[in-house]
């Protein structure tokens, strides 16, 4: 199985969004919080380059956010990301 995590925050709908895919796919993640936490936003950016959220990855890899992973689902990308991982 996958290692699949979602960085969010609160609100924020692409995050919701990016869950609701996740969840329809079956897709079991982790989602880590960063809503009040200064210092995780800054090991994000240390990890990914990326300040927005959601982000996501797998295995490590860095996928995006809710848009690049709805277009990864879209070219089944996604799928062949989690076939491999597993």
């Amino acid at each position: 199985m996958s290692n699949v995590i979602v960085y969010s925050t609160d609100p924020c709908p692409y995050c919701s969004m990016a869950k609701a895919l996740l969840d329809k796919r079956g897709v079991a993640y982790e989602e880590i919080t960063l809503a009040r936490d200064p210092a995780g936003r800054d090991q994000l950016i240390e990890k990914t380059g990326m300040y927005t959220f959601p982000q996501v990855l797998i295995d490590g890899t860095l996928i995006g956010g809710f848009t690049e992973l709805k277009a990864a689902d879209k070219s089944g990308q996604l799928k062949q990301l989690l076939a491999e991982a597993a």
